[in-house]
């Protein structure tokens, strides 16, 4: 019997398949969903050039809401259940993008704190880790432009590998505002608290 079970060949392509088949299918989904998250990647890219440059006009401030719009939808329509969220910050150069806030370390610990004078870059009052300024900021501003997209993966791969069942994808761009008004720049001087 056992000498008949080793020389049958029926039934072993079926089998073989059986082992393999789920293998093939789940990298062909690995790879569609590195593809698609790639490609939703390169179109937030370009969406967020091609409004950031838009928003580098004079009264582009007031079409904020609409230029937005402009880039959920090109995200959208590869991407319908994409959520979009934005920021703008706002900075007097590109050099002081991510900087803080100049300030004199009077007791020489490293932080600002009690009493040590400021410069308020962004004028809220209070000392920052980040200069800028939340918004699309004046003329000659370097502007950093920040979408953050989360959108569902098209394919059900995420249970198999352990991860999430969404993907968040962060593009950042920075333009300098067009020389549209001259009007001069302050800088206020405080004391941190």
């Amino acid at each position: 019997m056992l000498r008949r079970l080793r020389g049958a060949r029926s039934g072993v392509a079926a089998v073989e398949f059986g082992l393999v088949a789920p293998l093939v299918l789940m990298t062909m989904m690995s790879l569609f969903d590195m593809g698609y998250t790639i490609y939703t990647s390169v179109l937030l890219e370009g969406a967020i050039q091609e409004t950031a440059r838009q928003a580098t006009i004079e009264g582009s401030y007031t079409k904020t809401s609409e230029l937005d719009e402009q880039v959920t939808s090109a995200v959208q329509a590869i991407a319908p259940s994409a959520q979009l969220s934005f920021k703008r910050t706002a900075y007097t150069s590109f050099s002081d993008i991510g900087r803080p806030e100049d300030f004199t370390d009077v007791n020489k610990d490293g932080r600002c704190d009690g009493g040590e004078p400021f410069e308020d870059a962004n004028g809220n009052g209070a000392w920052d880790q980040d200069r800028g300024k939340a918004g699309s900021g004046g003329a000659r501003d370097a502007v950093l432009y920040e979408v953050r997209v989360t959108f569902d993966r098209p394919f059900p791969i995420a249970g198999f590998l352990g991860t999430s069942p969404s993907r968040t994808l962060v593009a950042r761009t920075v333009l300098r505002n067009q020389p549209y008004d001259l009007g001069e720049k302050t800088v206020k001087v405080a004391t941190c608290a």
